[in-house]
């Protein structure tokens, strides 16, 4: 299974699109599967059903500090690498999408009662919310790995 594969997967399963995105790549980086998801759950959804920074974005940033994270106070280096990637990573998702932001990208505001019914009635989530997995996930592997 690839990534993309793998991350479907577990959005599929049930999991958030940010979960998706780190526990696949976290698990190569020598994350384990359970301390991965953990991590990941608040950022689904826009961070936490606010509909704010898509969670297949943020479980992206998420997978580049695990990477390329400073374990050093003055590493600046690791500090600014890790920045680089973040806004490239950015910029490539926007090209595609125009926004990294989860109620524009969904065009519902999912932080809303009305919103979330809305997605569930028109089942977003199974397609667009995929292809923002997917494309996170050709980014990532495209300028990481």
């Amino acid at each position: 299974m690839n990534n993309a594969e793998q991350a479907l997967a577990y959005f599929q399963e049930g999991f958030v699109c940010s979960q998706a995105l780190f526990a696949t790549f976290g698990e190569k980086l020598g994350l384990d599967r359970e301390a991965a998801l953990k991590i990941a759950e608040p950022f689904g959804a826009g961070m936490s059903c606010m509909a704010e920074t898509c969670g297949a974005v943020t479980g992206a940033f998420m997978v580049i500090g695990l990477k390329y994270g400073r374990v050093e106070p003055g590493d600046e280096a690791a500090k600014e690498k890790t920045r680089a990637l973040v806004k490239k990573f950015v910029s490539e998702f926007k090209v595609l999408h125009n926004s990294i932001a989860c109620k524009e990208l969904l065009g519902v505001d999912i932080s809303t009662p009305e919103g979330m019914e809305r997605v569930e009635k028109e089942g977003l989530c199974d397609t667009l919310c995929n292809k923002f997995i997917r494309d996170a996930v050709e980014i990532l592997e495209k300028n990481l790995f």
